[in-house]
């Protein structure tokens, strides 16, 4: 379609728009070749720019024969001062005719060459322009990655245990309140986007589905963090004293948005799944270790926390002041507990 289209132009058009795109294209090419040493992009520039040579003698040669091309006069310029004679009689079928045609003594009336050739220039530069701006002026595909949203789950059937709780967060609303567009930049690492964001409606482990406990997870590249909210009868001073028949370090009790809370650091599991034959997996093993921040639902403390956890795969961790900058963020979007 593109070479019928290029046929139709007229010669001094065609002509210098082929040299200037071949002309272009071949030292790109040629350029990218040394660059990058590649020798079948060198061979396809020498292609483009045999072709472009070829074009150039063309069109030499064009001007050439239009530049001797003219009306044929004698050496000593006898004719000028000649008597007019009689024109030749037109033969029958031209005296017929609706009009002369151009013969060799009438040369049919040719276009301005370096016109042609400045339209076509003229062009070629339009083209290159409306090239240059497409960019600026489309939208255009962006490679930039961007950052996961919350998988949907509005529409699943709550358990009971929601349904019994006053005024509980559902895994979606916990996603929303965690997937900020400035968590990369608490967690200290303002660069990165997050890879992905879930959240899920569950229930407390061991409590028979009696109590609620969503959760959502947001990960990056470097950090992952898990906030969930448990609505047991648990208070913060009991839950410290489960903590420390448990494995847990380096626990801290402090005060956040009026609210009883305590840091505690835990290592996380790691299991692996053989998806060959037989489907067995290997043993679990101690994973990396996590910072949690457990927080009191309510100012009085009447039961039930929420925990923000951190953990990497490389076991680096941030500062607890990350923690905090989280917690203050995504508290706020958790009601607090209600009088029961």
């Amino acid at each position: 379609m593109l070479g019928f289209l290029l046929r139709l132009l007229p010669f001094w058009v065609r002509e210098p728009l082929l040299i200037a795109v071949g002309s272009i294209l071949g030292v790109r090419i040629m350029y990218l070749a040394v660059r990058d040493h590649d020798r079948v992009a060198a061979g396809l520039g020498v292609v483009f720019l045999v072709f472009t040579a070829i074009r150039v003698h063309t069109v030499v040669r064009a001007l050439r024969a239009r530049r001797n091309l003219g009306p044929a006069t004698s050496s000593d310029g006898a004719a000028v001062g000649a008597a007019p004679q009689a024109p030749p009689q037109a033969p029958p079928q031209a005296q017929a005719g609706t009009g002369p045609r151009p013969g060799p003594d009438h040369p049919e009336k040719d276009h301005n060459a370096w016109g042609q050739a400045v339209a076509a220039v003229a062009v070629f530069g339009a083209l290159g322009a409306a090239l240059w701006l497409a960019p600026h002026v489309m939208p255009s595909a962006d490679s930039t990655p961007q950052s996961a949203s919350c998988s949907g789950a509005e529409h699943e059937e709550l358990p009971k245990a929601y349904k019994q709780t006053p005024r509980p967060v559902t895994g979606e609303e916990l996603c929303k309140a965690l997937n900020r567009p400035d968590l990369a930049a608490l967690l200290g690492t303002p660069g990165e986007t997050a890879t992905t964001a879930s959240g899920t409606s569950n229930t407390a482990p061991l409590t028979n589905g009696k109590v609620a406990r969503p959760e959502a997870e947001v990960a990056f590249d470097t950090y992952t963090v898990n906030v969930s909210a448990t609505y047991n009868e648990l208070s913060t001073d009991q839950y410290v004293k489960l903590m420390k028949f448990g494995d847990e370090q380096d626990i801290k009790m402090l005060t956040v948005l009026g609210r009883p809370a305590v840091f505690s650091s835990d290592h996380t599991m790691k299991f692996e799944i053989n998806l060959g034959s037989g489907g067995s997996g290997g043993p679990v093993e101690q994973g990396p270790l996590a910072r949690t921040l457990s927080v009191a639902l309510d100012r009085d403390d009447r039961g039930g926390y929420c925990e923000i956890t951190v953990w990497s795969t490389s076991g680096t961790l941030p500062d607890d002041s990350a923690l905090l900058d989280i917690a203050q963020k995504v508290l706020p979007r958790i009601p607090e507990r209600t009088v029961r």
